[in-house]
C-alpha cells in the first residue's frame, strides 16, 4: 500500500483548475506533505463549483483542463516527489443537465429498454420516470418547446424517444418515458434514488458489476498506470452494500491507500472493511474537544434556555428533526420503503419512527444489528401502541437479504444527515463549536484522558486512516472553532454580552440570534455580505422561520437587517469587535495546539487548503474562496530563512508549526510509530496535553485563559522518556528527562521535541 505521510486537500474547480493545482507542487513539497489530495476530477455537470455531481465517468472534467490538465498535474507532482490522492463519487451521478450525462440521457430517451436503465436505482412500477423540474404555478407544460429534435423547458433540455416527435410539445411530452412535474413533487413522488434530498443527483447501482466497471474504468486506469496512489470514497453509506463495494475496489486497486467518508458517532467503530480508515471527522471531534472547557457546560445550557425560553434536550430535538426529515424531505424514499412492507399495519409511521430513533448513520448487516435493537427499544417507548407493527418491521429489518432491510440501511444515513447535520445543528445554538460533522453537541469538550484513549485506539485499529481539522464539508473552519473554544473559558462574560445583544435586538428567533453572535465573534472581522449569506443559509437549514422550499421574505429581511446592525450600529459593532479581540490571542493558542496535535497524532493528517495560516471560513461555499498561495510561499521562505514569527495576525506561526510537523513526519517516520501519553506534573498540569509518538514528543497548551488567570506554568514539568531533544519550532536543544513547561513553551504555546540520535 502506498501510504502518504500527509496530504493537502485542494478544491480543484473551474476557478482553480488542474494547471493551477500543478503549479502548487513545489510549494506542497516544501510544506512537507507527500500527496496532493484533490476534489473529484471526472466530468461534472457544466458549471459545477465542487465536482461531486459527476455526469460523465469516461473523461476528466474539461472545465478543469481535461486529460491534458491531469497529465500536467501528474508530471508536476512526480517532479516534486509527490503522489496523488483523488476523491471519487460512487453513490450518485449529476443529472441537472441531462445532455452532459450520456447514461441518464439514454434512460430518459429509451426508458427501461435503455442499456443504461440498470445504472440507476429506479422504481419503474410507477410507470414514467418522474423529473421534478417544472415551476409550481400556472401551466408550466405550456412553456415546453420542441426544437432541434428535443424538448426544451427554458434552460433545460430533454430527449425525445424515437417515433414520438409529432404533435404539440405537450403531446410529445406525454409520450415520453419520463414525466416533467412540479419541482415540489420531488420529495414525495420521486421514483429514483437520490443523494439525500437532492433531486439532481441520481443514485447509481454500483453493486452491478457492469456499472462498477464503467464508472471506475478511468480512475482505475490512472491507478494501473502508476499515476494515482490513493482514493477517497465519498458517501459510502448511500451504497446498497458498502462492504462488497469496497472489497471490489480493493481488488481493483490492491496497493492503493483507500479512505472512506464514513461519519462515526461517539464510540462507534468502523466495520471490518479493506480500507485504511475514515476521512477523519472523528478526529475533529476529539482534537477540537481538547481545547473546550467542560466546566462551562452548565453556563451555556443556562444561557441557551434563558434566550430561547425552552428546555429541550439534544436527544428530543434530533428525534423531531430526524422524524421530520424522514416523513417530509425524504417522503419519496419512505413511501418506497412502505410499499415493501405493505403487509404491516402502520408501516410508514413505524419505519419513520425507527429511522428517527436510529442511533448511528446506518448499520451494515449483520454488523450493527445492535443499533436496530436500540432503535426498536426507543421506538417502543415513544410509540407504545405500535408494538406489533414495530416487531413485524424489526423482524424484517434485521434480515440482511430482505430488500426492506437493504433499503432501510440506505435510508437511515440520509435521515441522520438531513435531520441532524443540516437541520438540528442550525437550531441548537447552545455552543456552536460543537456543532460539527461527526461531532456530538451534547458532549461539552474532551478531557485529556479521553483523548489519550481515543488515540491509543486509533493507533491500534486505524493507524493509516486520515485525520482532519477542516474539510470542504465542515460547518466552520478549525480556526473559527479554536476561537469559539476560548468562549468556554469566559462563560460569564459571554452570557452577559449575548443576553444583552439578543434582548436589545428584539429578534423573533433568539436561537438564531445567538448563532449569529457566536459566528460574528468567531470569524471577526468578517465581511458583511459573507455574514449575511451564512446566516441566511443557517436560517433556511434550521427550517424554523424560513426554509429553502418556502422562503419567508419578511423574516429574511429582518434577519438581513439584524446583520446590518452588526456593522451600522457603532456601539454594537465596537462591542462585537472588542469581544472578538479579547479572545483572539487565546484562539490562536488553541489553533496552534489543535494543529500540532492533529498533525502528530496517530493517523495520516490532511491539511485543508489554506489552513496552514489562520483561516476564518464558514460552511461551504464560504470555504471555497480563493487561497493566496503566493503569500504562503513568501512566508514559508522567510521562515526557512531563519525567521521565528510571532503569534500575530499574519498566521506565520501556524505555518511554522504546520511545516515543521509535516516535515518531521515525512523525513523521520520512525519517530511516529507509537503512542504514549506523557506525564505532566505541577500546578498547571491540566493545561497541557502531551504525548510521545516514539521519539517525537508533542506538548500543547489547552485552556490558555485559565492558565493565565492562575499565573502561568509555575513549576509544572514534563517528563520525557529520553534526555536529548531539539524543538522543531524554535531549534532549541534540551537536556534532561524532566523539563519545566515555562521554559519549553516560553516562545510558542506548543512544542515538537525530536529525540536526538
Amino acid at each position: 500500500m502506498t501510504t502518504p505521510a500527509a496530504t493537502y486537500r485542494v478544491q480543484v474547480r473551474p476557478g482553480f483548475d488542474l494547471a493551477a493545482t500543478a503549479d502548487l507542487a513545489g510549494y506542497l513539497a516544501d510544506l512537507g506533505v507527500t500527496h496532493c489530495y484533490t476534489a473529484p476530477l471526472l466530468a461534472a455537470v457544466p458549471g459545477s463549483a465542487h465536482g461531486y455531481d459527476v455526469a460523465d465517468h469516461t473523461r476528466v472534467n474539461p472545465e478543469l483542463g481535461g486529460e491534458e490538465g491531469r497529465r500536467r498535474l501528474v508530471d508536476a507532482l512526480r517532479e516534486a516527489g509527490l503522489g496523488l490522492v483523488v476523491d471519487i463519487v460512487p453513490n450518485h451521478a449529476g443529472i441537472a443537465d441531462p445532455p452532459s450525462n450520456p447514461a441518464w440521457w439514454d434512460v430518459l430517451k429509451n426508458g427501461r429498454d435503455s442499456p443504461y436503465a440498470s445504472w440507476f436505482d429506479i422504481d419503474w412500477t410507477r410507470g414514467r420516470l418522474v423529473v421534478p423540474v417544472l415551476a409550481d404555478s400556472g401551466e408550466p407544460l405550456d412553456d415546453l418547446e420542441f426544437k432541434d429534435g428535443d424538448l426544451h423547458y427554458f434552460e433545460h433540455r430533454f430527449p425525445v424517444a424515437p417515433g414520438t416527435g409529432e404533435g404539440t410539445p405537450r403531446e410529445i411530452h406525454d409520450r415520453q418515458h419520463y414525466e416533467l412535474v412540479d419541482w415540489r413533487r420531488g420529495d414525495t413522488e420521486l421514483n429514483y434514488r437520490r443523494f439525500f434530498a437532492i433531486t439532481t443527483l441520481a443514485g447509481l447501482r454500483v453493486e452491478e458489476p457492469a456499472v462498477f466497471d464503467a464508472t471506475h474504468a478511468e480512475i482505475l486506469r490512472w491507478y494501473a498506470d502508476g499515476e494515482l496512489d490513493g482514493i477517497r470514497v465519498d458517501h459510502p453509506d448511500g451504497l446498497r452494500d458498502p462492504a462488497d463495494y469496497l472489497r471490489r475496489l480493493r481488488r481493483a486497486a490492491p496497493n492503493a491507500w483507500i479512505v472512506v467518508e464514513k461519519i462515526l458517532e461517539t464510540g462507534e467503530k468502523l466495520p471490518d472493511w479493506p480500507v485504511a480508515g475514515t476521512t477523519g471527522y472523528d478526529a475533529i471531534r476529539e482534537v477540537c474537544g481538547l481545547f473546550i472547557d467542560p466546566a462551562a457546560a452548565p453556563a451555556f445550557t443556562g444561557l441557551d434556555q434563558h434566550l430561547t425560553g425552552k428546555r429541550i434536550s439534544w436527544a428530543e430535538l434530533t428525534h423531531g428533526t430526524k422524524y421530520a426529515a424522514a416523513t417530509r424531505m425524504l417522503a419519496a424514499e419512505l413511501n418506497r420503503l412502505s410499499r415493501l412492507a405493505s403487509e404491516v399495519a402502520g408501516a410508514r409511521e413505524g419505519l419513520a419512527e425507527l429511522a428517527a430513533d436510529f442511533p448511528v448513520y446506518r448499520s451494515y448487516l449483520p454488523d450493527g444489528a445492535r443499533h436496530l435493537a436500540k432503535a426498536r427499544a426507543e421506538a417502543g417507548r415513544r410509540r407504545p401502541g405500535m408494538g406489533r407493527s414495530l416487531d413485524a418491521l424489526t423482524a424484517r429489518l434485521r434480515n440482511p437479504v430482505d430488500e426492506l432491510a437493504v433499503r432501510f440501511q440506505q435510508f437511515t444515513g440520509a435521515v441522520m444527515a438531513k435531520g441532524v447535520e443540516d437541520t438540528a445543528y442550525y437550531r441548537w445554538s447552545r455552543f456552536i463549536a460543537l456543532n460539527e460533522v461527526g461531532g456530538d453537541p451534547e458532549r461539552f469538550g474532551v478531557r485529556p484522558s479521553e483523548f489519550h484513549a481515543a488515540c491509543a485506539a486509533r493507533a491500534e485499529s486505524a493507524p493509516e486512516g486520515m485525520t482532519s481539522l477542516s474539510t470542504h464539508d465542515t460547518k466552520r473552519s478549525e480556526d473559527v472553532r479554536a476561537r469559539l473554544a476560548a468562549l468556554s473559558e469566559v462563560p460569564r462574560e459571554w452570557t452577559a454580552m449575548a443576553t444583552r445583544w439578543t434582548e436589545a435586538s428584539g429578534f423573533a428567533d433568539p436561537a438564531l440570534a445567538h448563532l449569529l453572535w457566536q459566528t460574528a465573534v468567531g470569524a471577526w472581522p468578517i465581511e458583511r455580505e459573507r455574514l449575511k449569506a451564512y446566516v441566511e443559509k443557517a436560517a433556511r437549514e434550521a427550517g424554523t422561520s424560513t426554509s429553502w422550499t418556502d422562503p419567508n421574505g419578511d423574516f429574511e429581511r429582518a434577519l438581513a437587517a439584524l446583520v446590518d446592525r452588526v456593522y451600522d450600529d457603532s456601539e454594537l459593532c465596537r462591542e462585537i469587535g472588542d469581544f472578538a479581540e479579547s479572545i483572539t490571542f487565546s484562539g490562536w493558542v488553541n489553533s496552534l495546539g489543535q494543529k500540532v496535535v492533529q498533525l502528530a497524532m496517530p493517523g495520516i493528517p490532511d491539511v485543508y487548503q489554506g489552513t496552514e495560516l489562520w483561516d476564518n471560513s464558514l460552511v461551504d461555499p464560504d470555504n471555497r474562496r480563493p487561497v493566496d498561495f503566493a503569500a504562503r510561499r513568501e512566508l514559508l521562505a522567510r521562515i526557512d530563512g531563519g525567521e521565528l514569527p510571532g503569534i500575530d495576525p499574519s498566521g506565520a506561526a501556524k505555518l511554522l508549526v504546520t511545516s515543521r510537523t509535516l516535515r518531521a513526519r515525512r523525513d523521520r517516520p520512525e519517530l511516529f510509530t507509537e503512542y504514549t501519553p506523557l506525564e505532566v506534573e505541577g500546578p498547571a498540569a491540566a493545561h497541557a496535553i502531551a504525548f510521545d509518538r516514539g521519539g517525537a514528543c508533542v506538548v500543547a497548551t489547552r485552556l490558555p485563559m485559565g492558565l493565565a488567570r492562575q499565573g502561568g506554568w509555575g513549576e509544572t514539568s514534563l517528563k520525557l522518556p529520553d534526555r536529548e531533544y531539539i524543538d522543531s519550532f524554535t531549534g532549541r536543544d534540551y537536556s534532561g528527562s524532566r523539563l519545566t513547561l515555562a521554559e519549553v513553551l516560553d516562545t510558542y504555546p506548543v512544542a515538537l521535541l525530536i529525540r536526538r540520535g
